[in-house]
């Protein structure tokens, strides 16, 4: 991932996916969850794209494609990825230290896209919570408490010095994590447990190839994604910035 652009990698493997796929189809929301849980993973995008032409490759031989029905979601790719990165581990474990190559790097987004960014977040978290003022107030503050945390973190762009972008996504993980829990304590109980059977339908095939961890924070993920949609709010990370 490092010789990439850090921030690239979703849609990168969105991208891909939709070259291997030959059209361009919407990404489900347990789609992004993998693709997030793989970038949280640290599974280099090498290993991502590794492991999706091993998918399609072993689809292609599967009755299903016989049968005309084509590959859809990355749910199908998740086994060959997790094998594609280990192995890619064991090789460079077995390869010493590199020396790192000495490259002239491009500022990953300009000025502009970043204020373009945290301008279109805080316009949609303005709209949200005017939605959910007259109904929950109290869910209301919390999304104005993170609004106002974005037009905070806005000014570090405006820095005459370099901004860390690294240190600028750690922040804006934090403040998504504290309202992702306060969004799950006040979600309806309904909602989450229609959230949890979506999930459990669409990750059946594919429990006995993860691990308790692995699914466990994909499922994370996924909920998170489905509370984030539910209250029409944008997601904080750079990554979305692409």
């Amino acid at each position: 991932m490092a010789e990439l652009n850090y921030f690239n990698y979703f849609t990168e493997i969105e991208e891909y996916f939709w070259q291997k796929r030959g059209a361009h189809l919407l990404v489900s929301p347990l789609d992004w969850a993998i693709v997030e849980t793989w970038q949280k993973a640290g599974i280099p995008l090498s290993a991502v794209l590794k492991g999706i032409d091993r998918a399609f490759e072993s689809y292609a031989r599967s009755r299903r494609a016989a049968g005309g029905r084509q590959l859809k979601t990355l749910s199908y790719c998740v086994d060959a990825v997790l094998e594609a990165a280990a192995e890619e581990k064991e090789i460079a474990a077995g390869t010493g230290p590199v020396a790192p190559k000495e490259t002239k790097t491009e500022p990953t987004f300009s000025q502009d896209a970043l204020r373009a960014f945290f301008r279109r977040n805080g316009e949609r978290f303005s709209a949200a919570e005017a939605a959910v003022r007259g109904t929950r107030p109290e869910l209301a503050s919390r999304m104005e408490e993170t609004r106002a945390r974005l037009a905070e973190l806005a000014t570090l762009v405006e820095s005459s010095g370099a901004l860390d972008l690294e240190d600028l996504e750690r922040r804006l993980t934090v403040a998504e994590e504290k309202l992702t829990a306060a969004l799950t304590s006040g979600a309806p109980e309904e909602f989450l447990l229609e959230v949890r059977r979506e999930m459990d339908r669409q990750l059946a095939p594919y429990r006995r190839k993860m691990n308790s961890a692995q699914l466990a924070q994909l499922e994370r993920q996924y909920l998170q994604k489905r509370l984030w949609e539910r209250y029409n709010l944008p997601r904080l990370s750079l990554f979305y910035l692409t």
